[in-house]
């Protein structure tokens, strides 16, 4: 009875765990397109390497101040660029946080060796929440000296379409819920606008990211480190959990995971009684024997 309640307890425990699991989506699980939810099929990420970026395109730093993207290129320093949305919430705070941790581990400095760009895909937002942002980026930083290198721009929906399009940065609003699907990742530009290097996911190696860095700023251009692609889809915060049907295919995944896990903890409990079971009767049979002559 106890090993029964064993088993219970660890097939909760995992079965607790599990929504965690399903937050995420991978892009190379490469569901069919018309098995998708409708505000996912047009989401993705695939950044032209050696692709340009529109330079002169407007757009309002956290100061509120006008400026342009070709501000932040022509000074022979790589770009770090990733597009976010202020008011995600969560995905996007997961990349933020995870360019930050990845350029932390460097020596390098934004605005000394590199720039830092924050691109918002929701016109509607404000240079305040992106002062916001910028503010929490500088504390994980903790190189308060390196300010300058750090920009979070909000622009119109003309700027935002023509910056994204050029990138192949996908995503939707969902008026009902007032959410967008996305993806997520982040760029490495060289110093003239071309995309040298793309990373998928929230970590991004520092390695990877030194190595990205040292050669777009030589003009090299790379290749893409093809981690997880993940979506933002649906978040639900009164439950703190992520929604949509895409995600029924993972939790299937998930539940014959447990199952399997489950039953080879009972297959090797079976085979732990069978074993003590023999060595108890071998014992008892030569004792037997012995009795008999």
């Amino acid at each position: 009875m106890s090993k029964a309640r064993h088993l219970v307890g660890i097939t909760t425990l995992l079965l607790a765990a599990f929504p965690l699991r399903a937050q995420i989506v991978p892009s190379n699980a490469g569901p069919a397109a018309a098995t998708m939810p409708r505000v996912l099929q047009n989401v993705g990420f695939e950044p032209p390497l050696n692709g340009s970026m529109p330079l002169d395109l407007p757009f309002r730093d956290e100061t509120g101040r006008s400026v342009h993207l070709r501000d932040y290129f022509g000074q022979q320093k790589p770009v770090v660029l990733a597009f976010v949305y202020y008011g995600c919430p969560m995905l996007c705070d997961q990349v933020e946080q995870g360019v930050v941790g990845a350029l932390r581990m460097l020596s390098f400095n934004p605005g000394r060796d590199y720039e830092v760009v924050f691109v918002s895909f929701d016109s509607r937002e404000t240079p305040e929440m992106a002062a916001e942002k910028k503010k929490k980026a500088l504390i994980h930083f903790r190189r308060p000296e390196t300010d300058s290198g750090w920009h979070f721009l909000v622009g119109s929906k003309e700027s935002v379409e023509a910056a994204s399009n050029a990138v192949n940065f996908r995503f939707s609003f969902d008026a009902k819920n007032n959410l967008f699907a996305h993806a997520s990742g982040v760029m490495i530009l060289t110093p003239d606008g071309r995309i040298s290097r793309y990373f998928y996911g929230i970590e991004y190696p520092g390695r990877d990211m030194r190595l990205g860095l040292v050669d777009a700023s030589a003009g090299k251009i790379g290749t893409p480190i093809d981690h997880v692609l993940l979506f933002c889809y649906h978040y639900d915060p009164t439950s703190a959990t992520y929604s949509a049907s895409i995600l029924k295919v993972v939790r299937l995944g998930g539940v014959l995971t447990i199952l399997c896990i489950v039953g080879g903890i009972w297959i090797s409990r079976r085979r732990e009684t069978s074993a003590a079971a023999r060595n108890l009767r071998q014992p008892l049979a030569g004792g037997l024997e012995r009795g008999a002559h």
